[in-house]
């Protein structure tokens, strides 16, 4: 024989089931070098029940507590097949949802049998050696039938101790009986105990699932088997269920509890439910045999009834309630008693509930002494118990503490709003619109003021419910001794005066403040954040008012949150204020006023809460009577998209006075914002316009195309090509160039003006439209332009953003009634590619400066045409042309064929050349270069000179140029330009 089974047989019968579960894992794993096992057992509702273990960790072996033995597991297989099971370590048989891992190569499991019926299964955890030998096998099929044979001479669950009790605890006993009632769901598993079995069973209601597994966890390991095994018979042979096992406590002790049920049935016989109910059995058999008398004399009232409602026991309690002896209450129904028919509808209750055939509790009233009962009515197999007690203190605490709770919850529910309110707030002045409607009512306050404290004054940040003259008077209230904002401030703590009369007796240099502010109470509550008390938050009644402690307390606790909110609100105010400064200050502050356009804009920013934006807009005036008018948009808010907006705008006018074409601009700046990063798109529209042409040229990169209104009204968007933002955008840009009539209106606009969350940027350009041919035939007012304009702005930003809508976006408007310059102030002439050219550029200055009316500027004029014409026959290449323009100012051109720009260069004393750009210079208030269709073109520009202004000579710079020159007498055809022989 074996070893370890000759040692098993060693042991004496008469051994408690535990330590023979515990005899067969510890051999069982011994000899098939496992790394540990587990015994279960079936129970109710087709589970097995772990109710042994070895060598295995709670962690593992937690998951497998309870398992269905119809289920795919080793034991269940083993508990249907009748024979032993081997379930790889991998397969999924061997696994069970949300368990730890496990550890060895598999589970091995073989069936136990009482009789011809298979009642559990032991398992073995294998290590590395995998599958057990036939040999192994059979040593398992040993352990198990010994195990068999033990557990059928194994004693019965003792119970508690035969001990006689004495009269003290006889009476102890008695006075802490409890029963508790239980019904068990057989098909489903659902379990229900009333208030008595879950204490009596250690199961706080929290942790009841309502299952059958709550019980079969609490019961002990040695008492489940046989206590499973008396409900299966009960059930199966159709007999009262009795039992007395072992539960675990709330504190891990075991006590003794006794069980008592019977099961119903279906029309098929098939078992339905099983009702009953329990009690602690830990006293002695005496106390237990002295049960009715420990019911005779418990506290709360019993009666017993049979299956006719009939009473058959009545307590020493019941007795008194219903004011009748034992014997005059023995056989008769209930609800025929005279104290029971003062309760409406007590039969049809009680009838439902024993209809149900589970345990009902309810409470009734007694009209007889007001007084409050709870009646608890239990189902038993022999008939119905009702236990009831007087509960009238009880459930007028409850409702005490109920009605606490309430306010509490309330008050909870005040502050989670408050403080929701609070954290949504952004400036100081949402911080007091989110206070006053959260505390103001609760409080049944009338007034709110919060000030902070500026250098020695007071400062109201805002208020509700005050007289302005009150707010004008405590507005830069100076420190005072004696005030009690100031004295909150300084001590940092809540001041809290229920009457005038205690204010005045206080401070008696404020006596004329509540007959101008007309409150009688208040409450001073010092705003303190970051170890730094910065203002004060006064809550003010109209009546007298003394606070509760739970209301200073309450009130207290709201300035810490006011206090917090306000710090935060006073550093984005702080933040805000220096962003929008910075953004006015990369906008332009006066608009230009070139004679090409007269225009008024506006920026308007996001709403309250938004950082500020990267909008712009600007007029940039240009040579030969042109004007750029641009508009943009840097996606974002924040002080990196405002400082974005600012490198374009500095961008635009570089590149702008360059004079480059609109699309080479808008290349440009793609390339500025491409290298800004992959998050940086831009949006931009670019116009020049050309007062000589009235042309207007247009390229736009992802922004909204620019309304253009006629002199008659009509008002239309051009169609331009739909180019990605700046930052995505691929070049080349389209340019569309358009005719544009004398005093029309260009409209230049960001998508803030006319998209938002409720409108579609189509929806927003109809409005648009609508506006500007609305305030075309009503604006005729004939005064100054400028005006007019401005008004138009005010219209069109009233119309798409009303100040009561917040808008989401900030938006910039730029709006320009453009101007052609007439054709009796432009010249132009073609000039032949000979020195020639320079006399006769001089003969047509005289002649048409004589015609304008400015022969004083004739000389320079003259000297700076020569100069260029002069240039442009030696260096550059046809045709030439030269053209003056009477604008603003007087502007030179000279235009020819070449592409080569000219370049200032520092002539010596001895160099022959190389001076003209100097003498330009010095002539010209400005000069510039730009490339135009068929070359290029260098222009001027110089002053016009008043009627009483000295007449323009260039002799001064004549001779700074050319020391040699001698007297000059203002006759330029005199000086040696080298054209007079050709």
């Amino acid at each position: 024989m074996n070893a370890r089974l000759a040692l098993l047989s060693t042991v004496e019968p008469g051994v408690a089931e535990s330590e023979i579960f515990r005899l067969a894992l510890q051999h069982a794993v011994g000899e098939l070098g496992a790394l540990g096992g587990m015994i279960h057992l079936r129970g109710p509702m087709s589970a097995l029940r772990l109710v042994s273990a070895a060598g295995l960790p709670p962690a593992l072996t937690r998951a497998w507590e309870i398992i269905d033995q119809e289920g795919p597991l080793a034991p269940a297989r083993a508990l249907h097949q009748g024979s032993g099971v081997w379930a790889p370590r991998e397969l999924p048989a061997h696994s069970v949802a949300g368990e730890a891992a496990w550890p060895g190569s598999g589970l091995a499991a073989a069936p136990l049998f009482s009789g011809d019926r298979s009642i559990g299964a032991l398992s073995v955890v294998t290590g590395e050696g995998g599958e057990p030998t036939p040999g192994q096998w059979d040593f398992l099929r040993a352990v198990i039938v010994w195990t068999e044979e033990r557990m059928a001479q194994a004693p019965p669950p003792a119970g508690p101790a035969q001990t006689e009790l004495s009269g003290e605890r006889l009476r102890q006993a008695l006075k802490e009986v409890s029963v508790g009632s239980w019904d068990w769901d057989i098909r489903t598993g659902d379990l229900i105990w009333d208030e008595a079995a879950l204490e009596l069973y250690g199961t706080r209601p929290a942790d009841f699932t309502g299952k059958i597994e709550n019980w079969m966890r609490i019961v002990h390991p040695d008492d489940l088997a046989p206590t499973l095994g008396a409900a299966q018979r009960a059930i199966r042979d159709h007999t009262v269920y009795e039992a007395e096992y072992r539960v675990r406590g709330l504190d891990g002790t075991y006590g003794w509890t006794q069980a008592r049920g019977r099961a119903t049935y279906d029309e098929h016989g098939e078992p339905l439910r099983m009702i009953g109910v329990g009690w602690e059995s830990n006293e002695s058999r005496s106390a237990r045999d002295a049960l009715s008398r420990a019911l005779r004399h418990m506290s709360d009232g019993f009666l017993a009834f049979d299956d006719e409602w009939r009473i058959t026991f009545a307590n020493l309690e019941a007795e008194r309630t219903l004011g009748l002896s034992e014997e005059e209450l023995f056989g008769r129904v209930l609800w025929e008693l005279p104290t029971a028919q003062q309760v409406p509808g007590m039969e049809r209750r009680f009838r439902k509930a024993a209809a149900e055939d589970k345990p009902a509790s309810f409470d009734i009233h007694m009209p007889d002494g007001d007084r409050r009962y709870h009646l608890r009515l239990v189902p038993g197999p022999d008939g119905r118990t009702l236990y009831f007690s007087d509960v009238t203190e009880r459930r007028r605490h409850e409702e005490e503490r109920h009605a606490a709770e309430r306010v509490a919850s309330e008050r909870a529910a005040q502050m989670a709003e408050l403080t929701a309110a609070l954290a949504k707030a952004t400036t100081s002045r949402d911080v007091v619109d989110a206070l006053a409607p959260r505390v103001l009512p609760p409080f049944a306050a009338a007034g709110l003021l919060v000030q902070t404290v500026e250098g020695e004054w007071l400062h109201t940040v805002g208020a509700v419910g005050y007289p302005d003259g009150f707010l004008a008077t405590v507005d830069r209230r100076p420190r005072v001794t004696g005030d009690p904002g100031w004295d909150a401030i300084v001590s940092d703590t809540p001041l809290f005066l229920s009457s005038v009369e205690e204010l005045v007796a206080r401070s008696p240099g404020q006596a004329d403040l509540p007959g101008s502010a007309g409150k009688q109470a208040w409450a001073f509550l010092p705003l303190t954040a970051s170890g730094i008390t910065f203002g004060v938050c006064v809550v003010a009644f109209e009546r007298p008012r003394r606070l509760t402690d739970d209301e200073r307390t309450l009130l207290t606790t709201i300035s810490a949150l006011v206090a917090q909110a306000l710090e935060r609100a006073r550093l984005y105010d702080a933040e805000h204020t220096r962003s929008r400064e910075l953004q006015r200050s990369l906008l332009p502050r006066d608009l230009p006023t070139p004679s090409a356009c007269t225009a008024a804009a506006r920026y308007l920013p996001a709403g309250q809460g938004m950082d500020v934006g990267g909008d712009w807009y600007d007029i940039i005036p240009l040579s030969g009577g042109q004007v750029a008018l641009v508009v943009g948009d840097v996606m974002g808010h924040g002080l990196p998209e405002a400082a974005t907006m600012g490198r374009l705008r500095t961008a635009v006018h570089t590149l702008a006075d360059l004079e480059l074409p609109p699309d080479e601009i808008m290349s440009h700046l793609n390339d500025i914002v491409g290298g800004m990063g992959e998050e940086s798109y831009v949006t931009c529209l670019y116009a020049l316009y050309d007062s000589t042409t009235q042309i207007c040229s247009i390229t736009r990169a992802g922004h909204p195309p620019p309304a253009v209104v006629h002199p008659d009204g009509r008002v239309h968007f051009p169609e331009l090509a739909p180019d990605p933002p700046l930052g995505a955008a691929e070049p080349p840009f389209e340019t569309v160039e358009l005719a544009v009539p004398e005093s029309s209106l260009l409209v230049l606009y960001t998508d803030g003006l006319v998209e938002s969350s409720t409108r579609e940027i189509d929806e927003g350009m109809a409005d648009l439209a609508g506006l500007l041919r609305a305030a075309h035939i009503t604006d005729v007012d004939p005064e100054d332009e400028r005006d007019r304009l401005e008004r138009l702005c005010d219209t069109l930003t009233a119309g798409l953003l009303p100040a009561e809508h917040q808008a989401a976006d900030d938006a910039a408007l730029l709006v320009a009634r453009l101007h052609a310059l007439p054709v009796g102030r432009m010249a132009s002439w073609s000039l032949p590619e000979d020195p020639k050219a320079a006399g006769q550029a001089r003969r047509h200055v005289r002649e048409q400066l004589a015609v304008w009316g400015l022969d004083s500027l004739t000389p320079t004029t003259e000297l700076l045409a020569s100069e260029l014409v002069g240039n442009v026959v030696r260096h550059a290449k046809g045709p030439v042309s030269l053209r003056l323009l009477h604008d603003d100012e007087l502007v030179c051109e000279v235009f020819d064929g070449s592409l080569t720009m000219p370049r200032i260069r520092r002539a010596t004393e001895t160099d022959e050349g190389g001076r003209g750009l100097q003498l330009i210079t010095a002539l010209s208030r400005r000069w510039g270069t730009r490339y135009t269709a068929t070359g290029k073109c260098i222009w001027t520009e110089q002053a016009l000179l008043g009627p009483d202004s000295r007449k323009d000579e260039p002799s001064d710079a004549l001779e700074s140029m050319l020391p040699n020159v001698g007297e000059f007498d203002g006759d330029l055809d005199a000086l040696p330009f080298g054209d007079e022989e050709l």
